[in-house]
């Protein structure tokens, strides 16, 4: 028995380190398998309505090229021509901070604040300009090497071909990997898989949904009023989301000094605070009651603390690996904890240390009695 775990130690050890080797290719294997498990539940729809595997398949590959190709065409230029806008409306907006903002603050501190501003405000555009200069570097040598160019082209191709054929196979692959598992351990690993289902499915699926919805919401919101960077704000608001109220409090924030700074009107702050109180409204009774329902999520700390930690870890793949890696090692740790609370460990009937109570010494009887007289 032993030996076994060694033996299993050694395997997932390996596993581990080839993994760790490959990181740079993952990335297009990740996002094939994140859409996969996102269209594999409307695969088997469209089957249980008579269609086959391959034409279900074919549907929801059609669907997901369609969306991604609608998202680049349409909002990728017009979230560059707001970045760009925000860029050159950066100069204007310090200068206002610094000519009306920081008088009054100084008024009221009697803290000279122009000298660490001024710091400020130098790192800032310091930073801004190089943070351009070294993206037209590095596309600028993206397109000097062709190597490199076109195992970028590679990795892009990769991806609708990997998610198809992923999607194809999906039922079958988890069938055989289950069918795979030790007899001894399939009840268990089912459980978990099952679990760990459930938290992903919440995520991915139901949670990703929420915020595209409230980004969606946000940025037709804030464009309508006419607030600029609208549809920019709106949708990292929606992304903030992930993270329950913080979508909330970072969109209130930045699309009120940016409509105060815009229109020198108080009333379109309740306008930002309209657009943000209706979202927050078809969120919690439509959105989250539809979508999520009674589903176990992650916790809010724990989704911060995941991400941050997998960018550190593994850079952007990281990032991508955190919220679902999270979510398996929150259902193993609550399996484990289960079992603990089970075990004699936590809870047993023979107290640790407790003495054994003392039977009370009988006196022998005199034999005074039975002493014959002299």
């Amino acid at each position: 028995m032993r030996r076994q775990w060694w033996v299993v130690a050694v395997v997932v050890a390996i596993a581990l380190w080839f993994f760790a080797n490959i990181e740079p290719v993952l990335a297009p294997f990740f996002i094939s398998a994140v859409l996969a498990y996102l269209g594999d539940p409307i695969a088997d729809r469209l089957e249980t309505w008579g269609l086959s595997r391959r034409l279900s398949v074919t549907v929801v590959f059609v669907l997901l090229t369609f969306l991604i190709c609608l998202t680049l065409l349409l909002v990728v230029p017009a979230l560059g021509r707001q970045i760009g806008q925000l860029a050159e409306a950066i100069p204007a907006i310090l200068n206002w901070v610094q000519e009306s903002v920081l008088p009054k603050l100084q008024s009221l501190t009697g803290l000279d604040l122009n000298t660490d501003f001024d710091q400020m405000r130098e790192a800032l555009v310091a930073n801004w300009k190089e943070t351009s200069t070294v993206a037209a570097t590095v596309l600028a040598q993206v397109s000097r090497s062709s190597l490199a160019l076109v195992a970028w082209i590679g990795n892009l191709a990769l991806i609708p071909v990997v998610t198809f054929y992923l999607l194809l196979d999906w039922d079958r692959l988890v069938a055989k990997l289950r069918d795979s598992l030790p007899r001894r351990w399939e009840p268990a690993a089912v459980r978990l898989s099952r679990e760990c289902d459930e938290v992903l499915s919440s995520f991915l699926r139901g949670q990703l949904i929420v915020m595209l919805c409230l980004g969606v919401i946000y940025a037709v919101g804030l464009t309508l009023f006419g607030i600029r960077f609208g549809l920019l704000i709106g949708l990292l608001s929606g992304l903030a989301s992930i993270v329950p109220y913080l979508g909330v409090i970072v969109g209130i924030t930045v699309a009120g000094l940016v409509a105060f700074f815009q229109f020198h009107d108080p009333l379109m702050l309740l306008a930002v605070l309209g657009v943000f109180g209706f979202g927050q409204l078809v969120e919690s009774v439509v959105l989250q009651p539809k979508l999520l329902g009674d589903k176990i999520g992650l916790h809010p700390v724990a989704v911060i603390f995941a991400v941050l930690a997998g960018g550190q870890l593994a850079g952007f793949t990281g990032v991508l690996l955190a919220l679902p890696v999270a979510a398996v090692v929150m259902v193993v740790l609550r399996y484990l904890h289960e079992n603990y609370k089970k075990s004699s460990l936590y809870d047993s009937s023979e107290k640790i240390g407790a003495e054994e109570p003392h039977q009370s010494e009988e006196i022998p009887p005199s034999r005074g009695d039975n002493e014959e007289p002299s």
